[in-house]
């Protein structure tokens, strides 16, 4: 028993050491900002010290103001992406699996990919006017892409021979898609979902500009047009931390849906 808890003790400090790893070049970070601002070396107005970043956080939440806006900007990135991920986790499998469907589809679908989604803007804006619609739109196109050539991918390089395996034990149709192809592209797929997850919040930034009574976007520009450098700050920690949040998400996602692959144990 004490034999066990003197080998657990150096095990649970490494895991410490692990966990504690990633975050040290944030932290070194944070400390020289602060030093810079409190010896005078960077001005408050250009980059406020992390203590004013702080007071400016904690007086939105306190106001309520703050999660106002964070609710506004999650139903729009969980919305956008619901709508794009779900239409390009279909649309590849359908191309994936069907030559046919890849002929008719694929060509057009590689041609409005080409085209910038920030580009969009003024012709979203004469389809949807300014209302919610017309954010959803962009946030849903650009994380469509994604999704769909990593599925398209996955499917397509689904292994040959592990497919004519399962076909010598008599699997065929939904069975050899459902317990073969689909896993044998589940990793491909999970990695659109990723980049995904995270290109939705730098597509937010630039659709809460448009026309926005609330949002993260719209919080930090209203800020910008008073000079508050505290809250823009504010507003760009919000989505770093949110991208990361979003970015564990799908490392989670990853290690249960793929746990029966060693790469992601």
């Amino acid at each position: 028993m004490m034999a066990g808890a003197v080998l657990s003790a150096p095990r649970a400090l490494d895991t410490l050491r692990a966990g504690l790893a990633p975050w040290l070049l944030p932290i070194a970070l944070l400390l020289a900002w602060e030093l810079s601002a409190r010896t005078g070396w960077l001005s408050s107005r250009i980059l406020p010290e992390p203590w004013a970043v702080a007071q400016a956080f904690w007086s939105l939440a306190v106001s309520g103001e703050l999660w106002t806006h964070l609710r506004t900007s999650l139903w729009r990135a969980l919305s956008g992406f619901g709508v794009g991920a779900g239409a390009g986790l279909l649309l590849g499998l359908l191309t994936g699996s069907f030559r046919r469907a890849e002929t008719l589809l694929d060509t057009t679908l590689q041609m409005i990919r080409n085209i910038p989604a920030l580009a969009l803007i003024p012709l979203v804006i004469l389809w949807f006017g300014i209302d919610e619609s017309a954010k959803l739109f962009l946030l849903a196109v650009g994380v469509f892409f994604p999704v769909y050539l990593n599925t398209f991918h996955g499917i397509r390089a689904a292994d040959a021979q592990l497919i004519e395996m399962a076909r010598s034990y008599g699997l065929r149709g939904w069975p050899l898609y459902r317990d073969v192809i689909l896993p044998a592209a589940l990793p491909s797929i999970l990695v659109g979902v990723r980049f995904s997850l995270g290109l939705v919040w730098v597509l937010l930034i630039v659709a809460e500009t448009i026309s926005a009574q609330a949002g993260i976007g719209y919080m930090t520009m209203n800020a910008r047009e008073f000079l508050q450098t505290d809250v823009v700050l504010v507003g760009v920690l919000l989505y770093a931390l949110l991208g990361k949040l979003a970015d564990l998400f799908a490392r989670g996602l990853e290690r249960r849906l793929l746990r029966w692959n060693p790469a992601y144990r």
